[in-house]
């Protein structure tokens, strides 16, 4: 027998009567009944199609393969309007050829499937493969078939329908995203494992409900677990789930997790497990099996002497480039300050940096003159003053112009300079003032591996929102699993984040 009630989430009030405590989220009779209008993965009984795949994930690989042939068709088409190669029956063949191979290219390397799209870097790195391939094929085609569309085909379509295609899935993603948030095209995940271990999962999983994954129900094994999985098909049922997670307990044997993943329908439900490690990217994960155990090796996080050497020429190179964009900018901004308050241009303060080396962090002044000391007094006012984030709520030193240069972060440009010297990055942790740096726990300090960073994580998952904790797991996991790609990316969302800085910017 199960007992059931609404999650709440997770509370330990379920009766101990079975061999699991079941928390299940159900959805109201409508609902069962025509699917809800946030989701329309919610199918009647299991949320589910008949078809055997969740609906969401369906409808969504058909919207991608629609604008993916829109979007390749397109660069093909503009490579040929562009060129001033004859327009024949061959340059119409390798056209229409070109169109099929990338098309089937993109399928093969399966970067529509609902496990990569949506968070990772997993889909783009896939389309990049696929469209390396292509051009690949297409070289060896022009080789032995010269013709003058050919390498139109490969100067134009290839580089602009790859960017096309990576605007396209973006732009995809962040729609896909928007719909997660509201509680829909998601997973829906039902959790086996001890008290503990569910709430820490749920916990992970509802902080990132982008990455499609919507917690509808728990299973806590409570020590005799000879009807688990009938329990956990009961449950299953109950909230509509499509997948279990298990999390991880000690009343729960080798045994039971097989007898759990039998119960399952192939390919329409899913058993996935989650070890008890959190913060770690992909491309540190490999998967080894030995001896009939799904050993899971996870890369010890290094940043080695080549990848230092990529991301500071990478740096230097975007510094460069962005001073000699953004002079205008710098030269107005300075004259609004100047012109607005009494003091100097710039605000000058050292940080700590690089292995705990310190630097002299340049930045427009938005603050009155002496404003920083002022600021131990107005942390004990709101009671802060011995956590490590020091940040003055609605802090009466801002100017005026200060307020509108925080928001869009204008008063951080001249770190750019910065950037050009080394001692910070375009990405990287939170810079820190000596004393926030002195409060730091063990795990804390590793975010002096990296240089510090005009933006990161931190700035674009919330900025000033966000709390000491959560500020540090941030920079942490940026540290531990940096790739050139995780920069470009972050450096995107950071043009996202100026454009519309919401409430959490100042």
């Amino acid at each position: 027998m199960t007992t059931t009630e609404p999650i709440r989430p997770f509370d330990a009030g379920i009766e101990r009567r079975s061999a699991a405590r079941v928390a299940v989220a159900r959805p109201g009779l409508e609902e069962r009944r025509r699917g809800t209008d946030s989701d329309p993965g919610v199918g009647p009984g299991l949320g589910r199609t008949t078809a055997g795949v969740p609906h969401w994930s369906r409808r969504y690989k058909r919207i991608l393969q629609m604008t993916d042939s829109a979007v390749v068709t397109a660069s093909v088409i503009g490579a040929i309007v562009a060129s001033t190669a004859p327009v024949d029956l061959r340059t119409v063949a390798v056209s229409l050829a070109l169109i099929v191979v990338w098309l089937m290219g993109l399928t093969m390397e399966d970067t529509r499937s609902d496990r990569v799209t949506g968070a990772g870097a997993t889909e783009f790195r896939r389309m990049w493969q696929a469209t390396v391939t292509v051009v690949a094929v297409l070289a060896v085609v022009a080789v032995f078939l010269p013709h003058p569309s050919i390498k139109a085909l490969i100067a134009v379509a290839m580089p602009v329908g790859f960017a096309g295609l990576f605007l396209e899935r973006a732009l995809w993603r962040q729609w896909l995203k928007a719909q997660r948030r509201k509680g829909g095209w998601s997973t829906h995940v039902l959790l086996v494992g001890s008290e503990a271990s569910v709430r820490q999962i749920h916990g992970e999983l509802e902080r990132a409900p982008g990455a499609g994954y919507r917690v509808v129900g728990a299973c806590i094994p409570t020590g005799r677990s000879h009807s688990l999985v009938a329990d956990v098909r009961s449950a299953m049922v109950s909230c509509g789930a499509d997948t279990v997670i298990v999390t991880g307990t000690d009343d729960l044997s080798p045994e039971r997790v097989k007898e759990i993943s039998w119960s399952l329908e192939p390919r329409r439900e899913h058993l996935m497990l989650a070890p008890n490690i959190t913060d770690v990217a992909g491309p540190r994960i490999r998967t080894r099996p030995a001896a009939g155990l799904p050993l899971i090796h996870v890369e010890t996080p290094r940043l080695s002497r080549n990848a230092r050497l990529i991301k500071r020429v990478f740096d230097i190179i975007a510094s460069a480039v962005l001073i000699v964009l953004f002079s205008p900018v710098l030269v107005a901004v300075a004259v609004v300050v100047r012109s607005t308050s009494p003091g100097p241009v710039l605000y000058r303060q050292e940080r700590i940096g690089f292995f705990g080396s310190t630097f002299q962090m340049l930045k427009f002044r938005s603050m009155r003159v002496g404003a920083d000391a002022e600021l131990a007094e107005l942390l004990v006012k709101q009671g802060t003053h011995a956590q490590p984030l020091f940040k003055v709520k609605d802090d009466p030193r801002i100017t005026p112009v200060g307020r509108v240069l925080r928001k869009y972060s204008l008063d951080e440009l001249p770190q750019l300079f910065n950037v050009l010297g080394g001692s910070m990055s375009l990405v990287g942790p939170r810079p820190q003032i000596a004393a926030e740096v002195a409060l730091y726990t063990n795990s804390a300090r590793r975010r002096l591996l990296a240089r510090p960073g005009m933006t990161g994580l931190w700035q674009v998952s919330g900025r000033s929102s966000l709390d000491w904790d959560q500020s540090v797991r941030l920079d942490l996991y940026y540290v531990e699993n940096w790739s050139l790609m995780s920069d470009v990316i972050i450096l995107l969302r950071t043009i996202k984040a100026v454009v519309a800085p919401g409430d959490s910017a100042g």
